[in-house]
């Protein structure tokens, strides 16, 4: 008897990619705290992001069924094949294992920078600050932002968050700058010097680390 080929079978986790959705969403909101128009669009773009990632994720599988019209071999939209990069180069499980490992390391250090970035001005009572992550990059906060979608991009891309990644680093890019011109306006050379010492997105990667695992 011929085996019939294993299809998508995760329509049924509607309920899961909802609590994903909802639980990724607040953390967004909660942890970015965004005020201003331009904070709330951009993250109201990530927010888009996390929609279409998790209801391709765990519901319909619009990039898998799009490329298997397109793509010159069999590319049958199993949940396996979600692992796009594993799929297209023929790793196999082994190939979606590793991807997952990886996307989801990177996740998480974006992630942590997020959380320690918030803690940081939590407590700063509206000053500059210049402890923490924020002694060795200037905006860890963002730079965590674009490590998650980095993740996520790795272990699971789709169509729709591939094109929505670029759009996201080019809100937070004019955003960062649009905070560091108000802060030099507001402080003058105290924030020009920390400029001078700090850089903006990309830290020495040995002092990230050490803020990441130091306590606080």
């Amino acid at each position: 008897m011929t085996e019939m080929p294993v299809q998508w079978a995760w329509l049924d986790l509607w309920p899961f990619a909802l609590l994903i959705i909802g639980a990724m969403s607040w953390a967004l909101y909660h942890f970015l705290a965004p005020s201003s128009w331009r904070e709330w669009t951009s993250a109201g773009v990530v927010q888009a992001f996390i929609i279409a990632l998790y209801a391709e994720m765990y519901g319909f599988p619009l990039t898998l069924y799009l490329l298997s019209g397109f793509l010159p071999f069999q590319f049958p939209p199993t949940p396996a094949n979600g692992h796009l990069w594993s799929a297209l180069l023929g790793a196999g499980e082994a190939g979606a294992v590793v991807e997952a490992v990886v996307g989801y390391t990177v996740l998480a250090l974006g992630a942590l920078l997020v959380v320690k970035g918030w803690v940081r001005i939590y407590f700063a009572e509206q000053r500059p600050v210049e402890t923490g992550v924020y002694a060795v990059i200037r905006h860890p906060q963002y730079v965590g932002i674009f490590l998650i979608i980095l993740g996520e991009l790795i272990n699971w891309p789709t169509i729709v968050t591939v094109f929505l990644a670029p759009v996201i680093l080019l809100l937070y890019l004019n955003l960062a700058r649009r905070e560091e011109r108000a802060l030099v306006a507001e402080f003058g050379v105290a924030y020009r010097d920390y400029q001078a010492r700090v850089p903006m997105l990309v830290p020495n990667l040995y002092d990230l680390a050490l803020r990441l695992v130091l306590p606080r």
